[in-house]
């Protein structure tokens, strides 16, 4: 459904604003708490917040770090999937979150994805057809102290291999 009304808006918005807008308005996402605040208009870099407030304080009085992961958890996949386009697959395949210390005050999470990384992504995919690409995340203070450090694997495959590769596997 997202993606569908995704693709009519763009006909009247860019990628970037439909992007920041769907995700803040999304009730999904809305219930992390956290709030998209920046998306350049290449998709390559976004910066979330997540504000310590009444619905994500913990009984010690920190952000609680289930909002912490909720507010970054869906980003770099949807991020990937509108930078790489409709010729590839994107799934979240793992994550991991190792909380440093108790974050008493608005977090900040900076997700980007260098041309680089795109390229090297592009070509591996040329090659083998389906990977497992890790990328790492801090998420912060306003001045750099790291409340939590994130890990994501996520699975990016061609299109066409992935469903001759799931249609093998339902038909066995």
């Amino acid at each position: 459904m997202y993606k569908i009304a995704f693709n009519f808006l763009k006909k009247y918005f860019s990628e970037a604003a439909l992007f920041k807008y769907g995700f803040n308005l999304s009730p999904m996402y809305r219930r992390s708490v956290g709030k998209l605040v920046f998306v350049s208009k290449d998709l390559h870099q976004v910066q979330v917040q997540i504000p310590l407030n009444y619905k994500n304080k913990n009984y010690v009085g920190a952000i609680f770090g289930g909002s912490m992961f909720s507010a970054t958890d869906p980003i770099y996949m949807i991020q990937l999937m509108n930078i790489l386009g409709d010729n590839y697959v994107v799934w979240d395949k793992a994550a991991d979150i190792k909380y440093k210390r108790p974050a008493r005050e608005t977090a900040h999470a900076n997700f980007e994805f260098s041309k680089d990384e795109i390229i090297q992504i592009k070509e591996s995919l040329a090659v083998n057809k389906e990977i497992d690409f890790k990328k790492k995340l801090a998420i912060t203070s306003e001045n750099k102290i790291v409340f939590a450090e994130l890990s994501k694997t996520i699975y990016i495959a061609q299109k066409d291999y992935y469903k001759e590769k799931t249609k093998n596997r339902t038909h066995k």
